[in-house]
């Protein structure tokens, strides 16, 4: 049963496909917008990705008038700041954000300054602190995991302080995600596994969590058949296009089922053993999932016993009785990474990561219980809870 009251929006158009690149100076030109400033970090100029995106310009009437490709792993106020200088410089009227997470949130920030004029962006930080359309934004995601191509927040650094700020805004969605199989085709094994668990979570917590609703289950339900149909087979062949494509579409609809529905207990452990052990989100995101969900097994063992269903097919669904269908589910993620273990030694508890100490992990439990993602799971954890689930992951 659906909740008795839920809301859905999302207006980023989706634009995807083997030539979706060459679809944005039409797109632009429907915005009355030619002139735009290319954000994105040296990782993938070095690998040469911007090459698809002049390419898609060639001979097009909107040309793009500069590139800040400056955008460090863990973006700051002055890197939101140095980019919208160059956006001014150049007299930019619209924002292309080539990138992973890090590029995204930076693109979402350097349009509220650009937008709002100024350099102070922290007048905006918090919750629905603008109050008009900001300026074209388009991203077009380099990894298919962080679904920010999607969403209405953005996380900035103040290295001064020490502390991460977010934004939160329905203004700060992008007026268009891109999604072409090229951006993706140079990613290492370890990274599209990682960033594909991220999706893949965002996905479950979506549909298992309390936020859930009949429009979010559709996106969540179906990333999760995309993840599960093609990750192996990317994995076993990185040049398969139609592969990344699908895991990139997944990553979009998971961003967009989870910014609706939210996610639990998976990303309060890992956004916690992120900020003490720095380790990457997607791998946080696949260390934690299998063990949360057999936390919550027994308030929504149905709910999960759903997502059989789109994990292994209709064959392994029919023939796992409705009470096992749980199990089964759990077992099949646990399947999907020891798979992933097997080809990138991509690690499945904490003690593999080589990084996590188990002294650590009561610091960790503090800071998993104020994380406000545990709003949201659907049974609830105190401390020592969530320590046990820390400890079960350990090794």
């Amino acid at each position: 049963m659906a909740n008795a009251y839920y809301e859905f929006f999302c207006p980023v158009k989706v634009i995807a496909g083997h030539k979706a690149l060459e679809h944005m100076p039409f797109e632009l030109h429907t915005l009355q917008a030619k002139r735009p400033l290319v954000i994105t970090d040296k990782g993938v100029v070095a690998v040469g990705l911007l090459n698809h995106i002049h390419a898609a310009f060639d001979g097009a009437e909107a040309e793009i008038q500069a590139v800040f490709d400056d955008v460090p792993p863990d973006s700051s106020l002055q890197t939101v700041r140095e980019a919208a200088a160059v956006y001014r410089h150049h007299n930019c009227d619209a924002i292309i954000a080539v990138g992973g997470g890090s590029v995204i949130d930076t693109s979402k920030a350097v349009n509220i300054l650009v937008s709002e004029g100024g350099d102070d962006l922290l007048r905006f930080s918090g919750a629905h602190n603008l109050k008009r359309p900001l300026k074209p934004l388009f991203v077009v995601p380099t990894t298919a995991g962080t679904g920010s191509e999607t969403t209405m927040v953005a996380v900035i650094s103040d290295k001064d302080k020490g502390v991460k700020i977010p934004f939160t805004s329905y203004f700060l969605m992008p007026t268009a995600a891109v999604l072409d199989p090229r951006m993706t085709l140079t990613l290492p094994p370890h990274i599209t596994a990682m960033t594909a668990m991220d999706a893949m979570t965002h996905a479950v917590e979506a549909f298992t969590c309390l936020g859930a609703n009949p429009i979010s289950d559709a996106y969540a339900t179906g990333a999760v058949r995309k993840i599960s149909e093609n990750l192996l087979k990317v994995m076993d062949n990185p040049a398969d296009a139609d592969g990344r494509l699908e895991l990139a579409q997944a990553s979009t609809m998971a961003g967009i089922a989870f910014s609706n529905a939210m996610v639990g207990m998976v990303h309060s452990l890992g956004h916690s053993v992120g900020a003490v052990c720095h380790l990457p989100h997607g791998l946080c995101m696949s260390l934690f999932l299998p063990y949360v969900l057999e936390y919550n097994k027994e308030v929504n063992g149905d709910r999960i016993g759903e997502l059989l269903l789109p994990l292994a097919g209709a064959d392994v669904y029919a023939a796992t009785p409705k009470a096992q269908r749980a199990d089964k589910a759990i077992e099949v993620i646990r399947q999907m990474r020891d798979a992933l273990y097997e080809r990138c030694k991509l690690p499945r508890t904490l003690l593999e990561t080589g990084k996590v100490r188990e002294d650590q992990l009561e610091q960790i439990a503090d800071l998993a219980i104020n994380d406000g993602s545990i709003i949201f799971n659907p049974k609830e954890a105190d401390r020592a809870e969530l320590l046990g689930v820390l400890k079960l992951s350990w090794a």
